[in-house]
Formats: structure tokens, sequence, C-alpha cells
């Protein structure tokens, strides 16, 4: 719930540190959560619907600095994702919360290094508009860790495995080497983070007696029909989890 991204940041990074040196773990007897609360965020950037965010050339310092604010937001949200990842489901094996804390903790990673490079070109957090969608799918899943697998880190957050490498090669070619750094980093964690979403999504599976395959094809057709198009890093989601089968359903081959 805290509103300035530094913080929210540090807290996260914090929270993480106390996890590792086995200061806080978890209490199943907590009391359940709540609705899924409105997170907290800064004042700006304001909030438009997805198709109201413009898209801008490269080819320009300003459209450069547009994309990275786009990317550093996916990361801000992120960040509230994995913290609620964290909070919400209960009574799952401890390597769950410690796997959701490492990936808030790389998230708010990202997100600095994102607003650091934003200040180079100019610009702040904030300064341009941005959307809610990553968020929205976190209170469509909120009754169900398996969903909630599913549909973020391997829906959502998979979908920038595919389309950063062409976001760097679009930057080489516009001579903005510095933030092509910054995504192969962040490209290189978020298999990772894909990964733990496909860990815990196949756990849920096997816990429940479900097929892990089938149900994902099944929950991509009740959930995203139509909306998960190519192109695919395939290599990337191969690594981060995904199977052939997996594959050949999203490609429309299965």
């Amino acid at each position: 719930m805290q509103a300035d991204p530094a913080t929210k940041c540090r807290m996260a990074m914090a929270l993480r540190a106390r996890w590792q040196a086995g200061r806080v773990a978890p209490t199943p007897d907590a009391p359940a959560p709540g609705p899924v609360p409105v997170p907290g965020r800064p004042e700006r950037p304001r909030l438009v619907d997805p198709m109201a965010v413009p898209r801008r050339k490269l080819t320009t310092p300003r459209g450069q600095a547009a994309l990275v604010h786009a990317i550093a937001h996916i990361e801000f949200n992120a960040i509230n994702l994995a913290l609620d990842a964290v909070y919400r489901f209960r009574a799952l094996p401890a390597d769950y919360y410690g796997d959701w804390l490492q990936v808030a903790d790389e998230e708010a990673r990202h997100f600095l290094m994102l607003r650091r490079r934003l200040e180079g070109l100019g610009h702040g957090y904030g300064d341009f508009d941005a959307h809610n969608g990553l968020w929205d799918m976190a209170v469509k899943t909120a009754h169900d860790p398996l969903l909630r697998m599913a549909l973020v880190p391997r829906v959502l957050e998979a979908r920038g495995l595919d389309v950063t490498p062409g976001m760097m090669e679009r930057l080489r070619v516009a001579g903005d080497l510095e933030t092509v750094e910054i995504l192969e980093v962040i490209l290189r964690e978020e298999v990772g983070h894909v990964a733990i979403g496909t860990r815990w999504f196949r756990y849920l599976c096997d816990q429940r007696g479900l097929d892990a395959d089938a149900t994902f094809g099944a929950l991509i057709a009740e959930y995203m029909p139509g909306r998960i198009k190519p192109p695919f890093h395939e290599a990337a989601r191969l690594e981060a989890g995904f199977t052939e089968a997996e594959m050949a359903l999203l490609k429309g081959e299965g």
C-alpha cells in the first residue's frame, strides 16, 4: 500500500532480506485476506484505457523515454503483483513465499534501473500516461492461486519475454545502447519469474489432480480467447518451463 515508488522498492527489498535472514515466516492461521485493494501508487502517471496510450517512435528521444516509462510502469505494477501473491494465498509451501519475495525484490531493482534511465533521458516516472491492465488481472484471479499463476506470470508477464528482443533491436538501431543493457538484465531475470509461475502452477495442478497442459489450454480459452498472438520467444518460454504442447497450443497447432 506504500504510494511512494522509491519507498515501496526499498521496503520490498528489505522484506526479502528479512525472509532470507529467517526473521519473517508464513503464519497459516492469519485472518483471510480481504478483497484486492487498489495498491499504493503516486498521483502520476495518469491511468488511461490501454488503447489510449499513444505509440511513439523510438527514433526520437521522447519516444525512447516513453518506452522506458511504459516498461518502468509494468515493473512497478509487478512489485505489487508479487507482494499480493505472497499475501493473498495461504497455506502453501514456504518456498512459494520465498520465490515471490525474490520476484518482488528483483522487480523493485528493475524499476529503479529504469527510473534512473528515464531521468537520464530528461523525464521522470509519471510524465507519460499509463494503463492498469496487469492489476486488473490481479483482481480477476484473486480467488484462486492456480488461476493467478496461470494468467499473470505465464500469460501477461510471459508476453514480456516475447516482445523484449524486438524492443532491444529497435533501440540498438536508434543508438540507445544504455537502455538495451538494462533490458538484457530484465529479460534474463524475467525468464526466472515466469519459471516461478510455472513451478507453482504445476504444483497446484498436481495437488488438484489436474493435467497441467490441458488446464492451461482451458484457462487460455476461457480467459484470453484470441488475445495471445505471435511473435513468441520460444527459447525463453521453454527455458521458463513451457512445454512443447503448450507452445503448440499458443501457436494454434495444438
